[in-house]
């Protein structure tokens, strides 16, 4: 079914909840792991007053952070037996980076989690999962929280959220 599934991360703790549904998937498919977290500078942001307000995170930084993020999936994919390698990216777009490194390794899913950010704060954070759904050139598995109960459940279920390219 799948051979090597592309898992992004970007340490939160629905992105692990996801890695490690994704790593059970993989280890029933016999299939490897490539776990990928994006490090990208922060926005820079307009105050009132007309200044720059940016975090300043420096790259070292943001690439040891990603570091991590991967690492946390490599130690869930060596715990169940499943091949996997951990890359970081640096770069302006992490939807693009996913994508670009998703037909660059042969991926044939991409397992995501979804933050179901809606409104006003999906407009400033933006859809990292969505970009990859438009653009991704293999299958798509989004996994997000349950509707309303708080807890988290990956999809497929009754109506699969997952896109194959033409």
């Amino acid at each position: 079914m799948y051979r090597r599934i592309l898992v992004p991360t970007d340490g939160s703790a629905l992105a692990g909840a996801a890695a490690s549904a994704a790593v059970e998937l993989a280890r029933v498919c016999g299939a490897e792991v490539i776990a990928l977290s994006v490090a990208y500078p922060e926005p820079v942001l307009l105050s009132a007053e007309g200044a720059l307000a940016s975090g300043g995170t420096g790259v070292d930084v943001l690439l040891e952070q990603a570091q991590r993020h991967v690492m946390q999936v490599a130690e869930m994919a060596r715990r169940a037996g499943v091949p996997c390698a951990a890359l970081t990216a640096y770069g302006e777009s992490p939807s693009a980076e996913i994508v670009a490194l998703a037909a660059r390794r042969h991926c044939d899913l991409v397992f995501i989690a979804s933050h179901g950010r809606h409104g006003l704060s999906r407009l400033i954070a933006g859809s990292v999962t969505q970009q990859v759904l438009a653009r991704s050139p293999v299958p798509v598995l989004v996994y997000r929280p349950g509707a309303g109960n708080g807890k988290e459940q990956a999809l497929p279920g009754p109506a699969p959220v997952t896109r194959t390219p033409a």
